[in-house]
């Protein structure tokens, strides 16, 4: 017996199911936060932390993604430029570079600090991996000449590496008592999620310019 013929209806649905199956395909993008202890989610369930939120709001803004933790508490730039290679992989479609908050707590050179960041950056790009950079505000307390240098670090690497600068991590958040622990330092979950609701159009940017 012959096979039955489709109807019409089945051969227009045919090329609408096979329009529509790369898109239900299409893989979600990596992203790897590159950080210290606040993108580690110090004092935080892992579902609370900075990577997650970072997660849940590009979800929102229609992103498929996946996003790495990879910080380490406690990192300052040349940590993070003597690991960049091995925590960031090299299926990282974005890596956002959030480092350099314990270069300033601890007073470290900041002509130390843009060299360690410039290294990272460089790193990165020569692997073919997207950047997003991400600043320190100092305090005006800590001394005006050393906070105008070290504040100069972070919009002098963007421009000279051609990468999207999210200017202050913790813009929105810092000295926020109702948005921070205890310490006064690391934001608690609501802090977190200020934060990756701030930071995700950027990443979501750059994610989509590498398309």
């Amino acid at each position: 017996m012959a096979a039955p013929r489709p109807t019409r209806r089945a051969l227009f649905a045919i090329p609408l199911i096979a329009a529509a199956g790369p898109a239900l395909a299409a893989p979600p993008r990596i992203v790897t936060v590159l950080g210290d202890s606040i993108t580690a989610g110090y004092g935080l369930p892992a579902a609370q932390a900075l990577p997650a939120q970072l997660h849940l709001a590009l979800t929102r803004l229609g992103v498929p993604n996946v996003v790495r933790a990879a910080g380490v508490s406690g990192d300052t730039t040349a940590g993070g430029l003597a690991r960049v290679d091995f925590s960031v992989r090299k299926d990282t479609d974005v890596a956002v570079v959030a480092l350099g908050a314990n270069d300033l707590l601890q007073g470290l050179d900041p002509k130390r600090t843009r060299a360690n960041l410039d290294g990272i950056l460089k790193k990165l790009q020569a692997r073919r991996i997207g950047v997003v950079l991400t600043g320190v505000t100092a305090p005006v307390e800590i001394g005006g000449g050393y906070a105008r240098d070290f504040n100069a670090i972070f919009p002098a690497l963007a421009r000279a590496h051609r990468v999207p600068l999210y200017a202050n991590l913790l813009d929105g958040v810092a000295r926020n008592p109702a948005l921070n622990q205890n310490d006064g330092i690391h934001p608690n979950a609501r802090g977190a999620a200020i934060i990756a609701g701030k930071l995700a159009p950027v990443v979501a940017k750059a994610l989509a310019a590498r398309a």
